[in-house]
């Protein structure tokens, strides 16, 4: 499914400061809306709100964004369906807590999701915190989630 990138400015959405403001709390709605769709809906209210709008690369007020969450909460379709909107697979999400959507996947062994990650262009030896924290494989590991492990482990002999 190829999803419109509705998200993008427009020319005709400059029209004003009252406007402006309007969009921007629209727009943060439809973040919102996105992320908890993400992580608990279904990929029906994910694909409609990326139709509406939604950025698949934005966070929501609280730095979360929408494949980190979908990621870690183990939605295999919401993944596919953000990774065909655009989602980027290397974004980063939150601070503290949060991290690489991989890493979400392999630290909790979402086998399913690490393999989409990985065919999405997902780095299995990308490090979280801005390069200073752990990869996707040494979270796997620690887990002891074997099926995650042998995926990014081919992933990695790959490269």
């Amino acid at each position: 499914m190829r999803v419109a990138r509705q998200w993008q400015d427009r020319p005709h959405d400059r029209v004003g400061p009252g406007v402006v403001a309007v969009k921007r709390r629209r727009r943060k709605k439809l973040q919102r809306g996105l992320v908890e769709a993400a992580g608990w809906g279904e990929p029906r209210q994910v694909e409609a709100l990326l139709l509406a709008g939604a950025d698949p690369n934005a966070p929501d007020a609280e730095g979360t964004t929408p494949l980190y969450q979908a990621s870690v909460q183990d939605r295999a379709d919401n993944v596919r369906a953000l990774v065909a909107a655009g989602a980027d697979p290397n974004l980063e999400s939150g601070s503290g807590s949060e991290g690489l959507p991989l890493c979400a996947a392999a630290c909790w062994g979402h086998a399913e999701v690490v393999r989409i990650l990985l065919a999405a262009g997902a780095d299995p030896v990308r490090r979280e915190d801005g390069g200073h924290g752990r990869n996707a494989v040494v979270w796997a590991g620690i887990g002891g989630h074997l099926n995650a492990l042998e995926l990014l482990r081919a992933a990695v002999a790959r490269r």
